[in-house]
């Protein structure tokens, strides 16, 4: 580790700032839960909305379902999902999907698979969870600037139909797994770090009234900030006044303690917004303190407490769900009133 004066502040931070896995701490205002729903449709889920402690739904629209052809937009899905869930008076927040975990689902347009776009995607590797096997998928090649172009002005377009009408909006994690022996052509390491930015940007430029989250867990390259990736997106976030959140909540997960953890618990009260996922396989990963697979307790006082996080988008995988979540929800809401 290269200790600058960023990362011994950082890790000085850590030392200080314990969190026991004992229950919920209720000193402040309970998290909004907003269900994970994948993409699924939010009316495919009406008795679970309708509990009085969830905000809303958070869904899934992919590039490739939202521009189906060049320059040819097609937003109905979101204008139906939208609509159905001001009828039940519940917030939507939506994640646009250019990265994909599985090698037969592409998630940018066709026309982007072209020499015009030097091929347009990139193979990925992902993990998937502690015992799970690597999945593949691919990346939209984000660092070609008219990848990055299209993709800005989706997002464009998007901003014009629902800025201030959907509660937020995310762009998908940072981390991407590239082959480092067969780089795809134009990647660089600084390539994809900027276009990251320049998204995040484009994206708050787009929507200036709903919330905007970038997910960021890693950067290819890069661990321990030893490029100042991390440390730069964030202090770029707070300037811009750009949310940040991630896919990953398992609590001082290895990785994670050494890239995007430490900065949420660091920025957590200066950024503008923090939201994390709760996702299926943080259910996987064993509490070393224990012996036992973390409980949903666990997970969101680690999400709330030390990530900071104030937006939980929550899976709703039975019989976690149902067994663990629901009750824990009615507790911190009931204590809280």
């Amino acid at each position: 580790m290269i200790f600058n004066k960023t990362n011994l502040l950082i890790l000085f931070t850590i030392l200080i700032t314990p969190i026991s896995y004992a229950s919920v701490s209720l000193g402040k205002s309970p998290a909004q839960i907003f269900l994970f729903l994948g993409g699924d449709s939010p009316s495919e889920h009406e008795g679970i909305l309708l509990n009085k402690n969830i905000s809303g739904a958070q869904v899934i629209y992919s590039w490739k379902k939202l521009e189906p052809k060049k320059g040819v937009y097609n937003f109905d899905q979101i204008k139906t999902d939208l609509k159905f869930m001001d009828s039940i008076h519940k917030k939507l927040w939506i994640q646009i999907q250019d990265k994909s975990f599985a090698p037969k689902v592409i998630n940018v347009p066709n026309y982007l698979i072209s020499k015009e776009y030097s091929g347009g995607i990139s193979k990925q590797v992902d993990f998937a969870g502690e015992g799970k096997p690597l999945g593949e998928g691919w990346v939209a090649n984000m660092w070609e600037p008219k990848v990055r172009e299209r993709f800005q002005l989706l997002l464009k377009h998007l901003g014009q139909q629902f800025d201030g009408k959907i509660a937020g909006i995310n762009l998908t994690e940072t981390a991407i797994d590239l082959d480092e022996k067969n780089p795809p052509k134009g990647f660089s390491n600084d390539a994809y770090f900027k276009s990251v930015l320049d998204n995040m940007l484009a994206l708050r430029q787009s929507f200036k009234q709903s919330s905007v989250v970038q997910y960021v867990n890693f950067f290819p390259g890069e661990w321990n900030n030893d490029h100042q990736y991390m440390s730069r997106l964030f202090t770029f976030a707070i300037k811009h006044n750009i949310g940040l959140g991630g896919p990953d909540g398992v609590p001082y997960r290895k990785g994670m303690m050494r890239n995007s953890y430490p900065f949420f618990l660091q920025y957590k009260n200066t950024l503008p917004q923090v939201s994390i996922a709760i996702q299926e396989p943080d259910y996987t990963y064993t509490n070393p303190k224990t012996g036992h697979k973390f409980t949903v307790n666990e997970i969101y006082r680690f999400a709330t407490e030390y990530l900071g996080a104030k937006v939980l988008f929550w899976n709703i995988q039975q019989p976690q769900y149902s067994q663990q979540v629901i009750p824990l929800l009615e507790k911190i809401h009931s204590k809280k009133g």
